[in-house]
């Protein structure tokens, strides 16, 4: 006997030997459950189809020769016979392209339901729902949910008492540390904190008109030092001369051209929510999961523990 075929026995009795021992030794084994039978029958056709296939396609490259019309190209001679597209190939191609078409358009169109569609659209419905019960709210009430709105998104990184976890994240019980005022004057700023595209440039851009030249080592780490100190202290003179013309000489910013860095603003933290922030400890992602008073309501939260 051919060892190819003997091969081809063996492979065969030792994978439905396999598959009896894994059924039979199941909870249930064979007794009549007909979900287990038709997994046997179905794993036994699958044993013998793969293996006639992989003998019969073996045997071929065994016996078989090349035949046909050489094509005129050639790659690294090595050529390629003009030999048509197998019947079988072509089939199922073309059936391919068909099915995929019934399915998007017939079996299971673009428009059809799905469970994401509809949690979508009942979450949908629960905002709009929250958002009319709830947009009156304003004051205490608000902080008070601001709050609640904080401690089940905010705290795992800001800390339970928003105190940034020892330098971890922000400590959001102050406006702004030195560090924090030093990086972005280095670095510059695009974080839509006023809710539109309104950048700060970085220290090449920034001109202290008092010695009318670009922002200095020295000036910098004091005019953060000043900002981060409640808009007090040394450094007065070079807010004054580089920021104050857009931050306002308080700082408490200009609207639609500088956010305020001497206090928040429930507008600065919810656009920091909506936009997320990218800073000297990292990327802080957006928050789209909470909707429009959500942020609000932090935003009043955290403007008034700042305070």
């Amino acid at each position: 006997m051919n060892k190819l075929y003997l091969w081809g026995i063996i492979v065969t009795a030792v994978m439905l030997l396999f598959t009896y021992m894994s059924v039979a030794g199941s909870e249930g084994g064979l007794n009549g459950d007909i979900v287990n039978m038709l997994a046997v029958a179905g794993a036994v056709a699958l044993v013998l189809i793969t293996v006639f296939v992989v003998i019969k396609y073996v045997r071929q490259m065994q016996t078989d020769t090349a035949e046909g019309e050489l094509a005129d190209e050639s790659w690294d001679n090595i050529g390629e016979y003009k030999n048509p597209v197998p019947m079988g190939w072509a089939i199922m191609f073309l059936g391919t392209m068909v099915w995929g078409m019934w399915y998007f358009l017939v079996g299971y169109p673009v428009n059809a339901y799905s469970q994401i569609g509809e949690y979508n659209e009942d979450t949908q419905v629960h905002n709009d729902k929250f958002e009319a019960q709830y947009a009156s709210i304003t004051g205490d009430r608000l902080i008070e949910m601001g709050e609640s709105v904080f401690l089940a998104e905010c705290k795992i990184c800001h800390g339970i008492n928003a105190d940034g976890i020892d330098g971890k994240s922000a400590d959001l019980n102050r406006r702004i540390e030195a560090n924090v005022v030093k990086f972005v004057i280095e670095n510059g700023s695009n974080n839509k904190l006023l809710g539109s595209e309104m950048p700060m440039p970085d220290r090449n851009g920034l001109f202290n008109a008092n010695s009318g030249a670009l922002i200095t080592d020295a000036e910098i780490d004091a005019v953060s030092a000043y900002v981060a100190n409640g808009m007090s202290g040394a450094g007065a003179d070079v807010y004054a001369g580089t920021c104050a013309a857009c931050h306002g000489e308080d700082g408490k910013g200009m609207d639609f051209v500088a956010p305020s860095i001497a206090t928040f603003t429930p507008e600065l933290v919810a656009n920091v929510l909506t936009y997320g922030k990218k800073g000297v400890m990292g990327q802080m992602p957006k928050f789209e999961r909470l909707n429009a008073k959500q942020k609000e309501a932090v935003g009043a939260y955290i403007t008034d523990l700042s305070k």
